[in-house]
């Protein structure tokens, strides 16, 4: 897949997370076995979107970039990024934070960081 579809969907898919979790974290966070009981959480919530959205900003506006060594530290980012998530979202999963949906999260994680990882070595970055 080109650099600009794989950074176009990266940054989509970042983007509708943020949007899900500023706007309707009282129906998204049940899914996961959490509750937003409070004008606190809604505002944690609310305020995760903040590098949420920055990573689909990121993503979708250095799309374009073509200097080999910038999509290599970009992508080196991304990879360091979501390997973050997923052990952050796997450790939720082993002391019980993260029930019901909650195991896709650390799926969504460790796909993006494989995925990452193939882009950078299938283009030789």
């Amino acid at each position: 897949m080109s650099n600009q579809t794989f950074f176009t969907v990266h940054g989509t898919i970042y983007l509708v997370f943020a949007l899900a979790l500023f706007f309707l974290p009282t129906q998204i966070w049940p899914m996961y076995g959490l509750e937003i009981n409070d004008k606190y959480a809604n505002f944690l919530s609310q305020h995760t979107s903040i590098f949420l959205g920055g990573l689909a900003a990121v993503s979708l506006f250095l799309r374009k970039v073509s200097d080999k060594d910038a999509v290599g530290q970009l992508l080196k980012a991304l990879i360091v990024t979501n390997l973050l998530g997923a052990v952050i979202t796997i450790y939720a999963g082993i002391v019980g934070i993260f029930v019901g949906f909650g195991w896709s999260d650390p799926a969504f994680f460790l796909i993006l960081t494989i995925l990452s990882s193939l882009q950078l070595k299938r283009h030789n970055i």
